[in-house]
């Protein structure tokens, strides 16, 4: 075995452990809702939330197809780019984690793959596609890819989407049970809850693990290109992809890998989003989860790596707004969002700095 197709088989197992802490890491995002307001316990939120976001993983592959071809110039990736985008982002995503702040992990990945791209190729940042028109085959139809469309515009409007609507639900369901007794309110939102709880978990699912299903076709499609898999033994023939596609196996592992970290759970971000930003019942929790997942929903399948930390944590905001303005601890938002702003750069920095270190010492 060669030490390229070695190098290639460790990027594999970094990039689905990448995948294993957005699981857990991102766990909350399913999960906090339903677990603060008591609606389910902690292990049948998590068996509910893992089970659908393994469905929600096999259902499109629209956002890897950008995170894979659509955001850098795919001619400077190389296997060890890949490896230091991923160890960018695992870092930060610890980071996040020990200090329990709900940052985005699809932010971290495209952060990394940005800044480990921009060192492979030597400083030279035309390889960071902002802007670009792709013709659809088929169809004809013109859509635009590139951060600018696919990162930055979603990055500023979907947590604002995300409040306004949380906002405008919350407000339509006080409207609507204004005479009602709390008793069936609660009797009745506990169930609901459950539906919207599950459809969060589909949502993630479709949303989080195209990402890194879109990151392993690009690493296998590098390695195929540049020959690293043509010495490689006959069982390994199911790695070489000579175009860019994301094979069945691929979704099956993402799949699989995020459901075990989604059971594993991320029990620090949940204690934030549940528990500590504002206090709910099962009408906001279902509110916010009900928003959150429907936006998901959307922006998976038009390709947009939209992160869904960032919309269900606005969406709780909106619905935690809605209920009364300083209900929501405004400081604790504060050290979210200098995280949501930080996760980019910082991630595109350390996967930068990575690679240079590597590149120095090993060539």
């Amino acid at each position: 075995m060669t030490s390229a197709l070695l190098l290639l088989l460790v990027v594999l197992l970094v990039v689905l452990a990448f995948e294993y802490i957005n699981g857990f890491h991102d766990t909350a995002n399913a999960i906090a809702t339903v677990v603060s307001t008591k609606v389910l316990t902690p292990r049948q939120a998590l068996a509910l939330a893992a089970m659908a976001n393994l469905i929600g993983a096999f259902s499109g592959t629209a956002v890897a197809k950008t995170i894979g071809s659509g955001l850098v110039d795919v001619a400077h990736v190389t296997t060890t780019t890949i490896l230091c985008a991923m160890l960018g982002g695992i870092i930060w995503n610890l980071v996040t984690w020990y200090f329990g702040l709900p940052s985005s992990s699809s932010h971290a990945l495209i952060g990394g793959l940005c800044g480990a791209t921009l060192a492979s190729a030597h400083g030279n940042w035309h390889v960071l596609i902002w802007s670009k028109a792709k013709v659809d085959a088929k169809t004809g139809a013109v859509t635009m890819d590139g951060l600018f469309h696919k990162v930055v515009i979603p990055m500023i409007t979907s947590p604002i989407l995300g409040f306004i609507v949380g906002f405008i639900v919350m407000g339509f369901l006080f409207w609507l049970i204004r005479n009602w007794r709390p008793r069936l309110i609660n009797s009745l939102f506990a169930k609901l809850q459950i539906v919207s709880a599950a459809g969060m978990g589909f949502s993630h699912g479709l949303a989080d693990a195209q990402k890194t299903m879109g990151v392993i076709a690009l690493t296998l499609f590098t390695a195929t290109s540049a020959g690293t898999l043509d010495s490689a033994p006959g069982f390994l023939s199911f790695l070489r992809t000579p175009t860019f596609e994301v094979a069945t196996w691929v979704k099956i592992t993402c799949a699989l890998v995020m459901a075990a970290g989604t059971w594993a759970g991320g029990w620090r971000i949940i204690k934030t989003l549940g528990h500590k930003m504002v206090k709910m019942k099962p009408v906001h929790g279902f509110a916010a989860e009900t928003t959150a997942a429907a936006i998901l929903y959307a922006t998976g399948h038009m390709g947009m790596p939209v992160s869904t930390t960032h919309v269900i944590t606005t969406s709780i905001m909106g619905v935690g707004a809605a209920k009364r303005w300083n209900s929501i601890r405004w400081s604790l938002v504060e050290r979210i969002v200098w995280a949501w702003v930080m996760t980019i750069p910082v991630t595109a920095l350390l996967s930068y700095v990575i690679y240079r270190v590597i590149y120095r010492f090993v060539g």
